[in-house]
């Protein structure tokens, strides 16, 4: 299987494989990757998998796991149990690309794209841009309803109702909107 570097820290960090199927073999597939899920869900600091099928036919399918460190993930990467399954695959399947995201940088991602994540400054900015702008608006919106609840429970909703929109209102178009400075061609700096 193709692999690619992972960053460093003990954050947790989260992979996607584009996997291309051998015709007719989807349900040999499917059940392979559950079969890769269970072994992988054994492991120490796995957090959780996802199997993303396609829309249509031939196209490649997705699959996303999850550690709550790299650490955790290498040990994973260098099992005995994963080297099994994967020559188990041969035929059934090939890697196509692998990605490793850590920290926000999931926040930053494109449909469609899969460039390297922006340098850390970048989505510092734009997240506490957005944080910000989200918090204002959450006080204005809310000032007087709230005022009576206990700090914790205000500090929850602010918490939740921020990092929901930030995830998948505010992000999402941000991203495709900024795209050009955050994701400069190559060659233009940045």
């Amino acid at each position: 299987m193709g692999s690619e570097a992972t960053r460093g820290g003990d954050e947790p960090v989260t992979v996607t494989i584009e996997r291309e199927v051998a015709p007719g073999r989807e349900a040999d597939f499917e059940a392979w990757a559950a079969a890769l899920t269970d072994a992988a869900s054994a492991f120490p600091g796995f957090l959780g998998a996802g199997l993303l099928r396609p829309a249509r036919s031939g196209q490649r399918w997705h699959v996303v796991y999850r550690f709550d460190s790299d650490q955790h993930l290498q040990a994973w990467q260098r099992s005995s149990d994963r080297a099994r399954l994967l020559d188990e695959a041969e035929g059934l399947m090939s890697t196509t690309a692998v990605r490793h995201f850590t920290g926000l940088e999931t926040w930053f991602s494109l449909p469609g794209r899969s460039p390297p994540a922006p340098p850390r400054w970048k989505m510092f900015v734009v997240s506490v841009a957005g944080i910000y702008l989200l918090q204002l608006a959450f006080h204005v919106a809310t000032d007087g309803l709230l005022a009576t609840w206990p700090l914790v429970l205000r500090v929850a909703a602010l918490a939740a109702s921020v990092t929901a929109l930030m995830t998948w209102a505010v992000m999402p178009r941000v991203a495709r909107l900024l795209a050009g400075w955050l994701y400069p061609a190559p060659g233009n700096g940045g």
